[in-house]
């Protein structure tokens, strides 16, 4: 991202940021409203009830003041190194409540307390919390990427003096990838393993056969949005196969499939993109961590889905208000779901609190989650990639007129290009003419004589 970023014009990146954001919050907007068309009209959750379906795990405790506030101040980390490995989160602790005793009394009077007192007090009485921030495991990708964005557009700017930064964050990229490269033979083995670790996990085979259609739901939808409507829209305004696209991205995608982290396919989905489908560096570089952070169409097309089924598994009707309020909702938790593996459970818990439905329902569905968080990330990245070729289409014009400026001499700007024969080498040298001298890129200066001032 850095070296991506670094490479474009301010104006140019700002041009190509704005494509790219359009781009997520189009598909995602669509998968979402997808994903309710589908769960409205299957009905999943019309055939049985909450309690029919056994409950696995624990409600993650979620506010949604708390973690949209955790999403701003995420953004700026106060430490980098400490960005790589925790993100800030708060939490709410319970106040235990005191009795207050007053000091200068000598007597004690006991007043009998009734029953109903007693009960009364009781129903009255209001747990208080306390508001405590703290650091959890998980890397804080998104205020990693905005430094990275500030860095890169400032180191940008300063021209030969930050091209030393530039060169050292594209060397030790070239060193990742190649080490990826390496990773690339042995990782199959490490799949096997990594998959056959989840099904010894399962004790309960008979959850998928409860929660099979709200399963066919789900990867009805994935379906259709990463076969029919992301190759539609890349058809449309790309005009080139999708398919064969997606086809160079098949690596990236079974990655994602297997490790279920948008964040840690990244190596991957550069090595693809560039590579197989010969995506320009300065867009990759720039788009792809961006995606992986909110471009989250599975996860949204998912969150909206699950909402709707535990509605339905609970026996209530969805207003038109509602529906908008889990379409609304599900986009923006989308947004701010981390790359990290089942960050759409999280995330869940505030679709579901915004529309009255009972958090504790979202340990209906943690049984298969593992399963559907696996396809669902493998749509984030394919949307990520998609998202990669359109934006290169549309920035066409931008990326052109900086090739020709990178041309440009930064010395002597209006130089003319012309063509040295050089005898002894026999090679064909470009040099820069204006007026009484020139310079060509062997570095060597050679004056002529024409006017004297």
């Amino acid at each position: 991202l850095f070296a991506g970023v670094a490479a474009l014009d301010s104006s140019v990146s700002g041009k190509i940021g704005l494509r790219a954001v359009v781009y997520y919050f189009c598909t995602t907007v669509i998968a979402v409203i997808l994903g309710i068309v589908l769960v409205v009209t299957i009905k999943p959750g019309v055939p049985q009830t909450a309690n029919e379906i056994d409950r696995v795990g624990s409600t993650p405790e979620v506010s949604t003041v708390d973690a949209m506030l955790d999403l701003i101040r995420n953004m700026f980390p106060e430490n980098l190194v400490q960005a790589c490995f925790q993100q800030y989160k708060t939490k709410r602790e319970k106040v235990e409540a005191t009795t207050g005793v007053d000091k200068n009394s000598s007597t004690f009077t006991e007043e009998p307390v009734t029953t109903a007192t007693t009960a009364e007090a009781s129903e009255n009485k209001t747990q208080e919390y306390k508001i405590v921030g703290m650091y959890s495991d998980g890397i804080n990708v998104l205020g990693l990427i905005v430094f990275c964005l500030v860095f890169g557009m400032v180191i940008g700017k300063m021209g030969e003096k930050g091209q030393v930064l530039v060169d050292f964050f594209n060397a030790l990229n070239e060193a990742t990838m190649r080490i990826v490269q390496i990773i690339m033979w042995y990782m199959p083995i490490g799949i096997v393993f990594l998959i056959a670790g989840k099904i010894i996990e399962v004790e309960d085979w008979e959850i998928f056969r409860k929660l099979g259609l709200y399963m066919a739901t789900v990867l009805s939808g994935l379906a259709i949005h990463s076969t029919i409507i992301l190759p539609l829209i890349y058809l449309i305004i790309v005009r080139k196969n999708p398919f064969r696209f997606a086809m160079g991205m098949a690596q990236a995608l079974l990655t994602a499939l297997m490790i279920s982290s948008s964040s840690a396919t990244l190596p991957v989905t550069f090595r693809c993109a560039e590579e197989k489908n010969f995506i320009d560096k300065r867009i990759t570089r720039f788009v792809l961590p961006v995606g992986a952070t909110i471009n989250m169409d599975g996860t949204a097309l998912y969150e909206a889905v699950a909402a709707v089924f535990i509605a339905q598994l609970n026996d209530l009707e969805l207003d038109i208000g509602q529906i908008v309020t889990i379409s609304v909702t599900a986009t923006a938790a989308s947004i701010g779901a981390a790359g990290v593996p089942q960050a759409g459970l999280v995330t869940m818990v505030i679709v579901l609190s915004a529309v009255g439905l009972p958090a504790e329902d979202v340990t209906l569905i943690i049984a298969v989650d593992w399963l559907l968080d696996r396809f669902r990330t493998m749509v984030n990245v394919l949307g990520d990639a998609f998202g990669t070729g359109i934006v290169e289409k549309l920035s066409k014009k931008e990326l052109e007129q900086m090739d020709v400026t990178s041309e440009v001499n930064i010395v002597n700007p209006f130089a003319l290009e012309t063509t040295i024969l050089d005898n002894d080498e026999t090679e064909t040298k470009k040099s820069y003419i204006n007026g009484g001298f020139a310079v060509d890129k062997s570095d060597t200066i050679s004056f002529t004589q024409t006017s004297q001032f």
